[in-house]
Order: structure tokens, then sequence, then C-alpha cells
């Protein structure tokens, strides 16, 4: 079996203007899988809440950096979105629905929760000694194009 593989990195500021370039970025890539429009929203909904995380909770005082890896291989996407921010203290609280450290902001607390909904494997952990580190992967199922004339 031949592994293909391709593999984007992209490093942007943690401006909430900022969340639909990375959507579009992510789509762009995608698309090489020939993804249905299901899959590629999937995809798009769950980078926005992971960079939308990035912009809200990581950089309090000042904005930094997000940094937004993809990786192909045959008909999976893995993508990894970290910041080198505050962090987050307790990692398995922050991921239980409706918990949000900002609820002044009307913050829901799904974030993590409407990742997992789209993605097949959500992972979230430090980024060594500072920032987050969210890893996701999404097997796309592709549909053979019919050819003319079959």
């Amino acid at each position: 079996m031949k592994l293909e593989q391709n593999y984007m990195e992209l490093k942007f500021k943690a401006l909430s203007i900022n969340e639909g370039f990375a959507r579009t970025v992510v789509s762009s890539f995608l698309l090489q899988l020939n993804p249905s429009l299901e899959e590629l929203n999937d995809v798009k909904t769950a980078v926005s809440e992971a960079v939308t995380n990035c912009v809200v909770h990581a950089y309090p005082k000042a904005k930094g950096d997000i940094i937004m890896k993809c990786k192909i291989v045959n008909d999976t996407i893995d993508i990894e979105i970290r910041d080198e921010g505050i962090g987050i203290a307790d990692i398995e609280k922050a991921k239980e629905p409706f918990y949000t450290t900002k609820p002044e902001q009307e913050r829901s607390g799904m974030g993590f929760t409407v990742m997992e909904s789209f993605m097949d494997i959500v992972d979230v952990c430090p980024n060594g000694d500072k920032g987050l580190c969210v890893k996701m992967r999404k097997k796309i199922a592709q549909v053979k194009k019919a050819v003319v004339g079959e």
C-alpha cells in the first residue's frame, strides 16, 4: 500500500478575525481528499472551536501566536492547534460540557465537546512549559467519482 502524505504548518496571531482565516486554510488543504460537504463542515467547525479557545483563553493580557499544523496520510487528516498562552490548570475539568472560565462573556463551555462530536479523535494536552495543544483526527470517507461512459 502506497503511503500518500502532505503537510502544512501555519503561524498566525491569536485574533478573532483569524478564526475565519484558519477555517479557510484547513478547508482548502482538506479538499485534496475530496471530502463530503458534511465532512468539510465538521473539520471547519472543530478548527473554529480550537482557534476560538486560543483567542479567548490563552492570552488574557496580550495577543500571542497560534500554530496550526495539518497532515494528511492516505484518507486521514491530523490537525494540531497550539498556543503558548497560560494553559489550563485542569484539562479534564475544562473538557466537561458547560464548564467555562468566562461566564461573564456568555461562553457556553462547549468548545471541547463540539470538537469531540465532529472529529474521530480529540486529544488536549499541555504544550510543553506553557500553553495548550489540541490534536484532532478525522478519517475522510472518499466516494469514488463516476467516470463518464461507465
